[in-house]
């Protein structure tokens, strides 16, 4: 019993613990969003959300500059060191702010073009885009400010904020879900994340006076450079890889229609849930963990704490989940669904890889190594677009997640063998 005490006491677990409430609550509340979608706007519907997904993940990443992960790190590294946490903060702040205001104002006007590129022009949704240019500001805002609560190492309210956006978004989405059914959808999509900030602004109130750290005199242009690796590192992920899938969504639709397109963004979808448990845990945890590693040995050691703490229970989470789906499906979406069942053994493979290779890939992050990092994701991706058209052209729809497990096998090998001093 004692040592089950010294478990439950130490950080990881506690951490751990509470991030595992809030995936549940997002598991939870993504299910009653998909849900509705299956039933207000069912397959073709569910593309076209997917679509514009991927088009708000890469304007979240140009917003932000791609600093997400270099503020986590240089916060951490700052906290005590009041006047370079002053430079830092002020400068990030106003490069953000001039870059939204670009970003609002081509949404906005070139809300025609916008649809017909995401949308087709079979489809007149220019007022969505319209709407995220008015919303972006707060949701650049709130994951800024979710960014400096990271690197203070608060992880408690980080999750917490992540489980009061959730229940918020979710009111949102049925509201609009049921009353403007695949319109009501895309527009959740985007006003969701900004309620965020209205709750990271309370939560970050009590653990730091933002305000006395925000000042024009403390812009510098060397902490810009210093990002500028994070910068490059991140857009290639976040504005190139969502368009990669958004080409492969598209080649979907073009030649197996939008509702094998639909099968594939439920299963996304479902991923998308259980992945969120290694994802935040990450982010949360591990990342400022491996930013503070001094040595190979200290690397290694937070290496294994993943391994052999954190991946078999997802490993097992994924044997369960594997056996039940055929009854879950209809439950978590429609019967009209079913055939999604078929895409999830070559979901849970790319996953499965995916984890394990996930704390290796945050190693380019915390020691910013980014041309190694920009090259091993612009391989993979090619990899993954290549792959995905060809096998899409042999198998159908199973061809795009084939791809995706062959795509994770060889991602996965490469940074064993590149961070092998690391890892054994």
């Amino acid at each position: 019993m004692k040592v089950l005490g010294k478990i439950r006491d130490k950080e990881l677990f506690k951490v751990s613990s509470l991030n595992s409430i809030s995936v549940l609550i997002k598991i939870a509340v993504g299910f009653i969003t998909s849900k509705f979608l299956a039933v207000f706007v069912g397959p073709s519907g569910m593309a076209l959300v997917g679509n514009l997904r991927n088009f708000i993940s890469s304007v979240e990443s140009i917003g932000l500059l791609g600093f997400q992960n270099g503020i986590i790190k240089y916060v951490a590294e700052y906290e005590h060191k009041e006047q370079q946490l002053k430079e830092l903060l002020s400068t990030v702040v106003m490069a953000i702010f001039l870059v939204t205001v670009a970003l609002s104002g081509f949404l906005y006007f070139f809300s025609g073009y916008l649809n017909e590129a995401i949308f087709g022009d079979e489809f007149q949704y220019q007022s969505v885009f319209k709407a995220f240019s008015l919303s972006l500001p707060w949701y650049m805002a709130s994951l800024f400010l979710t960014s400096v609560l990271n690197g203070f190492g608060a992880f408690k309210k980080v999750i917490k904020i992540n489980i009061y956006g959730n229940l918020l978004g979710l009111v949102l989405s049925v509201v609009l879900l049921y009353n403007y059914h695949t319109f009501g959808a895309l527009l959740a999509v985007i006003l969701a994340p900004s309620l965020l900030f209205f709750i990271v602004v309370f939560q970050l109130n009590t653990t730091v006076p933002l305000r006395t750290l925000l000042t024009k005199k403390s812009f510098n242009l060397t902490i810009l450079k210093q990002l500028s690796q994070y910068s490059l590192m991140a857009l290639v992920s976040s504005v190139v890889g969502p368009l990669v899938y958004l080409s492969i969504r598209t080649n979907v639709i073009h030649n197996l229609g939008y509702e094998k397109a639909g099968y594939w963004e439920a299963m996304s979808r479902i991923s998308s849930y259980y992945m969120l448990f290694l994802s935040t845990i990450l982010v949360v945890y591990f990342l400022p963990k491996l930013s503070k590693a001094s040595n190979t040995e200290e690397t290694k050691a937070i290496f294994w704490t993943y391994f052999k703490g954190i991946f078999p229970v997802f490993a097992i989470g994924l044997a369960v989940l594997f056996g039940l789906k055929d009854l879950l499906i209809p439950v978590i979406l429609t019967k009209t669904f079913l055939p999604v069942s078929d895409l999830f053994l070559g979901q849970i493979i790319g996953d499965l890889l995916k984890a394990l290779s996930m704390i290796l890939g945050y190693q380019f992050f915390a020691k910013k190594m980014t041309k190694a990092f920009i090259v091993s994701e612009l391989f993979s991706l090619l990899i993954l677009w290549g792959t995905s058209n060809y096998f899409i052209a042999v198998y159908g729809i199973q061809g795009v997640v084939i791809a995706h497990a062959l795509t994770y096998f060889i991602y996965l090998l490469v940074l064993l063998i590149y961070f092998r001093k690391s890892v054994f």
